[in-house]
């Protein structure tokens, strides 16, 4: 059997699966920090925006929105920052629901960091996953 090429559509491949652009975009306004995630999916082609308010380095508000890839295209500040697999980004989703309960009343700086360094996919060794 033949086994199939990995080169459709341009798209990335990590250990086999699928992997999906991820954005960013950072700004601070009135003492507050506004951080902006963003992966674009396929099916429904969409982003899904998860965007944290956060004061004093505390989460103040976490809320998500799904935009058209047009709509998306049209806003200011985003920057590509890795591509990543839809289980990382679940994995991702999960410690974000978690962190926005701890986070509600103290400061977890170091926390909301090591959540985003969860989409960065580790280079597999000698191509062994």
């Amino acid at each position: 059997e033949d086994v199939p090429s990995q080169a459709f559509d341009n798209k990335d491949y990590f250990c086999g699966k699928e992997t999906f652009p991820v954005y960013e975009s950072v700004f601070t306004e009135e003492g507050e920090t506004i951080r902006k995630i963003a992966i674009e999916i396929e099916k429904p082609p969409q982003i899904e925006i998860h965007v944290w308010t956060i004061r004093k380095g505390i989460l103040r508000h976490l809320y998500v929105e799904k935009l058209s890839k047009r709509e998306f295209e049209g806003l200011p500040y985003f920057k590509l920052i890795t591509r990543t697999t839809l289980s990382q980004w679940k994995i991702f989703s999960e410690g974000e629901a978690q962190i926005s309960q701890m986070c509600e009343s103290r400061v977890c700086r170091t926390e909301l960091e090591d959540l985003v360094k969860v989409l960065y996919l580790e280079k597999s060794e000698k191509g062994h996953c």
